[in-house]
């Protein structure tokens, strides 16, 4: 395998360090997880064993970077104040645990700002993430809290690349921070990764508003629905609206060789995570 990190998003069914062991299993050399249930407030508490399994296998199998999805229900720029509250408490929860499993980075969306202005939503947002890593320190790991570009929803934050840049340097004083961009997302929210000309402007705009740098995920997945369509649907590999080209370039992109690439692709048949993993590797040096 080449020195790219492909990996899949992966369950944790059995214990968190079980993710480990299917991530070899099927051969990829990074994953993602929830580390709790991402449809429930009531938050799971990880047994410090498992902890330690999961640093012990991801040493043995030279698997990295760790990356933790954050819960659906986590909206930090919410107008309600009860939402906010709770979202703020239970990121709180996520970045403990990330830092407990040794996470590298922690995928955020950072939510719907309906009812208010989008630079309210900014501000929320940014003051909430500020109040729950309150008194945490970050200096002795490599942690990132990851900002994911959406799908461009009307109220949803991240719906371009500026946003994604402008919600960065906002909390660069805060947290340590960087972006995940999801292909899907971009697709839909109408960035062109499709053509040989639209690849090309659409890496010079995450060039002049995130930076190549700061892009440390990304998340691989087809498309169901049409370019600048809004509607987040994820596809098997090569089998949606975008095809394989898109993904062969962003692999063999030397911009991003310092970056992970991670599936979040259709479960329907038991092999399909094997076939997802096995169609992105196959695209790299070609």
């Amino acid at each position: 395998m080449s020195s790219r990190r492909i990996g899949i998003h992966l369950s944790t069914s059995g214990g968190v360090f079980k993710a480990a062991e299917r991530a070899r299993e099927i051969g990829a050399n990074t994953f993602q997880i929830f580390s709790s249930s991402p449809r429930m407030w009531r938050p799971t508490r990880i047994d410090p064993s498992h902890c330690e399994e999961m640093h012990r296998l991801r040493k043995l199998y030279d698997c990295a970077p760790l990356v933790i999805h954050t819960s659906y229900l986590v909206n930090l720029c919410s107008q309600s104040d009860e939402v906010r509250q709770k979202s703020i408490v239970a990121f709180r929860g996520e970045v403990e645990r990330a830092l407990a499993l040794g996470a590298e980075y922690l995928v955020l969306h950072p939510g719907s700002w309906r009812g208010l202005t989008r630079d309210e939503g900014l501000e929320f947002a940014a003051d909430s993430i500020a109040k729950a890593t309150d008194g945490i320190t970050f200096d002795k790991c490599d942690f990132r809290v990851l900002i994911e570009n959406t799908a461009g929803a009307e109220f949803s934050l991240g719906g371009s690349f500026e946003q994604v840049a402008e919600l960065i340097a906002r909390l660069k004083k805060v947290v340590p921070v960087g972006a995940c961009l999801d292909t899907c997302h971009s697709h839909v929210a109408g960035y062109d990764l499709v053509s040989e000309g639209g690849y090309a402007e659409t890496m010079g705009l995450i060039e002049n508003t995130i930076g190549f740098t700061d892009v440390r995920v990304w998340h691989m997945n087809d498309a169901k629905a049409a370019m600048g369509s809004k509607l987040d649907r994820h596809e098997n590999i090569g089998q949606g609206t975008m095809g394989l080209e898109p993904f062969r370039r962003l692999l063999n992109e030397k911009r991003f060789s310092h970056a992970a690439f991670i599936a979040e692709t259709p479960v329907d048949e038991p092999e399909d995570d094997r076939k997802n993993l096995e169609a992105l590797k196959a695209l790299v040096g070609k």
